[in-house]
């Protein structure tokens, strides 16, 4: 019965007997769902790169945005539902704004993470609420250099050098963990982030997706921004190349 959520689902606020509570793994399941997103913190910067699913080919290219900016210096990258993502990052954007009127100073990324989790995890104690679908990956570089959080539906927060969300979760994890990112330069981890991020979309569930990267770095003024067309032209040209080598190594395995 537990193993269900038979009865024990109606509320974000009720445990069931084995002490888990549904609704937030539900928005988990969300979360699964959604296109994959990465983060890769490396020695000179941090990189954000998302699979955003395209459900038409009616949709305008460059819309819908799953990497944003919540102050100069702090990128977004989200898995799961975009009506929870925008308003996630707008609560980001308050909650820059209303460090720097008192602080007169860009939020630290630990802080911003503390206070994400904690309004995350409010709403996962009260009745009249619901969890949010969205798990939030948070790239800074602050006075301690880069730093990379991620923020699960549940509230928990937890910074990482490489973490990944969303569907192809499981493949990007073990891919990013092939990395040496403590030696890595933001322009090789653009081009690794372009290469997970096709090698972790199924092609067989999700033929259309656009690729978003951006970084934040010295080469970015230490500011968050999308990378140059360029740069990104030559990561989907490095990414389609480790594919396609990959399909031949297959292919002559199968031989």
């Amino acid at each position: 019965m537990t193993s269900i959520g038979t009865g024990y689902d109606l509320s974000v606020s009720t445990y069931s007997p084995d002490g888990r509570v549904f609704q937030v793994e539900y928005a988990q399941k969300a979360v699964d769902n959604s296109g994959t997103a990465i983060g890769l913190r490396v020695k000179d910067g941090v990189v954000l790169a998302v699979e955003k699913i395209k459900h038409s080919r009616l949709l305008v290219p460059n819309s819908n945005k799953r990497i944003m900016t919540a102050d100069k210096n702090i990128g977004i990258a989200t898995a799961g539902w975009m009506s929870d993502t925008r308003h996630l990052v707008k609560r980001a954007r308050d909650e820059a704004h209303s460090y720097n009127s008192v602080y007169k100073s860009s939020i630290p990324a630990k802080i911003i993470a503390e206070r994400m989790g904690m309004y995350v995890q409010a709403y996962t104690l009260y009745s009249a609420v619901r969890p949010f679908g969205v798990s939030t990956i948070l790239a800074s570089i602050d006075k301690d250099g880069p730093q990379l959080y991620m923020i699960e539906p549940s509230g928990q927060y937890v910074g990482y050098r490489g973490c990944a969300a969303g569907k192809g979760k499981q493949v990007a994890k073990t891919e990013i963990e092939k990395l040496n990112l403590e030696e890595l330069t933001v322009r090789e981890a653009v081009k690794e982030a372009a290469r997970i991020i096709y090698a972790a979309h199924d092609d067989a569930k999700d033929k259309l997706f656009e690729l978003e990267l951006s970084w934040v770095c010295e080469e970015s003024n230490r500011l968050h921004a999308h990378v140059p067309q360029s740069v990104l032209d030559e990561a989907i040209e490095y990414a389609e190349r480790a594919l396609d080598d990959d399909d031949d190594e297959m292919e002559e395995d199968d031989e």
